[in-house]
Parts: C-alpha cells; structure tokens; sequence
C-alpha cells in the first residue's frame, strides 16, 4: 500500500488530517462516457451544414395492419349540456358533445357521460394491460366544482385529448371495446 505524504496547504492544522483528496493510480479505468467521442468520415455530412428538416409521412394509403386499423382523423369536444335533475340539484349531471371525423370524410356524433369515459378506459386497460401507458390519465373528478365553468372547459380539454389519443392509436382504434363505447 502506498504511503501518502501530506500536502502543507491541505493539511487541517486543528485535527492534524490531510483532506487533500488521493490522486487516482496511473491504471485507473477511464469510463467511456468521458472519453472523448470521435467520429468518422462517413457519418459526416460534407456537402450542407444545415441538418435536415423533419420528414412526414402518410401511410394511409398502405395496406399494412395498423393503417388498416386507423379510420380517424381527429375528434374534439365542443361543449357540453348540463342536464338538471328534478327536484333542482339533484341528480344532475353533463353531457359531453364530441365529434369524431373519419378518414373518409365522414362525421361521428357521440353524447357521453364522464363516467362513460372512466368505463373506457378501464375496459381499454383490461384488455390492453401492457399499453396502459399509452393512455393518458382522464381529468380528475371534483366534488365542489362539478358544474363550474372553468373546472368543465379543463376537464373538456382533458377528455378532448384522451379521446384523440385512443382513436389516434392503431392498437386501441380497432378494438370491440372502443366501438362498444362509440356505438353503444
């Protein structure tokens, strides 16, 4: 074992300890994240020095088994109606107005329930267990701001998107479970 000498300037005169720290040994294994990375002359680009633009495709004219699956284009929620329950606060609830326009041209009209999207996505994360992180969380449930303006436009947004989302997805758009929820 080597001896190591104290450094005057490190030395801690009050303990008398060195806390200079040790150097490493001359065979001290450098690891390769801090070597320095060289590349080669065929991964250069000599010709522009601008990097490429992002390219994209459209596969929907393909016959493969994930554009087959796809017939969405987009889907959104444009408002929403609050149905009052009889005698006045109770038992009311909203109704979501979404639309869903196909790859076709075509136009799906739907009226769901919040609790109709929870259904959703329960049945979608029994089926497809190892998605489920492919699924974005719905918006949360309230209690006190069920019926405010600000809390329904959030919420409207999120399920706006959780919509998008899972008929935007080959393995999910195709399902029995998605169209049970569509068409039921």
């Amino acid at each position: 074992m080597e001896s190591m000498t104290p450094n005057p300037a490190s030395t801690n005169i009050h303990a008398g300890l060195d806390t200079t720290p040790p150097k490493p040994a001359s065979d001290t294994i450098v690891p390769p994240y801090w070597q320095r990375h060289v590349r080669n002359n065929s991964s250069l680009n000599t010709g522009d020095s601008r990097r490429s633009a992002i390219q994209l495709e459209d596969h929907t004219e393909e016959d493969s088994e994930q554009s087959k699956a796809l017939w969405a284009r987009s889907a959104r929620i444009d408002d929403y109606v609050i149905v009052r329950g009889t005698p006045p606060g109770i038992g009311a609830y909203v109704v979501w107005n979404c639309l869903v326009d196909t790859l076709d041209g075509g136009s799906i009209t739907l009226r769901k329930r919040y609790s109709e999207f929870l259904t959703l996505r329960k049945n979608l994360a029994r089926t497809f267990p190892k998605s489920e992180g492919a699924m974005p969380p719905l918006p949360p449930k309230s209690i006190i701001s069920n019926f405010k303006p600000k809390f329904l436009e959030k919420r409207r947004e999120g399920l706006s998107y959780f919509l998008n989302c899972i008929l935007l997805n080959p393995e999910f758009s195709g399902s029995p479970v998605l169209k049970e929820f569509l068409f039921s």
